[in-house]
């Protein structure tokens, strides 16, 4: 697990734990969810208690905020209920991305049943939206970052928790690192935010899963690319590749 001081409250940052969702059945077949509501499959669920636990044992949670679709509410229900939080507080900003015409897609199969929109989802072009209603990649980061942002400056001096999806989390990494790239983001990986006065935002430690060694949840899901933060041990357990900001 990512080494972090849980004692210690720095009044002027806001440690945010930044979580995606458990798996869905959708994630195991390579679906494309987007704004689409798919619940959690049963792995999703334990891997969802999987990280309430860990959360439950580290510094004190003050809230959970979660995107309001179905497979990150849960998740943050789970977790909230684990850490004694009453409520988990809706956001719909905190959405995946919306891919348009794509969802429901299996995504080997996009290219050729939707070439159109295969081809804007793989655009570089960081203003290209998707056919049918679909976001630009700038379009989810304005949403997302400005979304945190906010929480941020609201909960100076405490740990939150923000359930979401994977798309919303590399948006979020590219406002710490403009030039980086986050790598892969599994399901339930723990990557965490400091955001502080000024707006200035760093990261902290990023795509823990090391409470999933221990289960037989450990799935990829789909999030990630060649330039994972994971690696496997000889062992097959999850390696953590931590990221402390300079």
């Amino acid at each position: 697990m990512a080494e972090s001081d849980f004692s210690y409250v720095n009044p002027a940052v806001a440690e945010i734990v930044v979580i995606r969702h458990g798996e869905t059945a959708w994630n195991a077949e390579a679906r494309i969810q987007g704004h689409l509501d798919v619940e959690l499959n049963e792995a999703g669920r334990q891997q969802a208690v999987a990280v309430a636990d860990r959360l439950a044992k580290e510094r004190k949670i003050s809230a959970v905020y979660s995107s309001d679709l179905k497979r990150a509410l849960e998740t943050a229900e789970i977790i909230a209920t684990t850490c004694g939080i009453p409520e988990v507080i809706k956001d719909p900003d905190m959405r995946e991305r919306n891919l348009g015409d794509l969802q429901g897609l299996v995504y080997h199969e996009a290219i050729m049943t939707n070439p159109q929109a295969a081809a804007a989802l793989k655009s570089r072009r960081t203003d290209q939206t998707i056919p049918g209603g679909g976001e630009s990649l700038d379009q989810l980061y304005q949403r997302c970052t400005s979304s945190l942002q906010k929480i941020g400056n609201k909960h100076r001096g405490e740990r939150v928790v923000v359930v979401t999806h994977g798309g919303t989390i590399r948006a979020l990494f590219k406002r710490s690192h403009p030039r980086s790239i986050g790598g892969k983001i599994l399901n339930t990986s723990v990557n965490i935010f400091h955001l502080s006065d000024g707006e200035e935002w760093k990261v902290k430690s990023w795509g823990d899963v090391s409470h999933l060694n221990q289960t037989d949840y450990l799935q990829s899901g789909f999030g990630g690319d060649k330039h994972s933060a994971i690696v496997l041990g000889m062992n097959g357990c999850a390696m953590v590749a931590k990221w402390v900001s300079p």
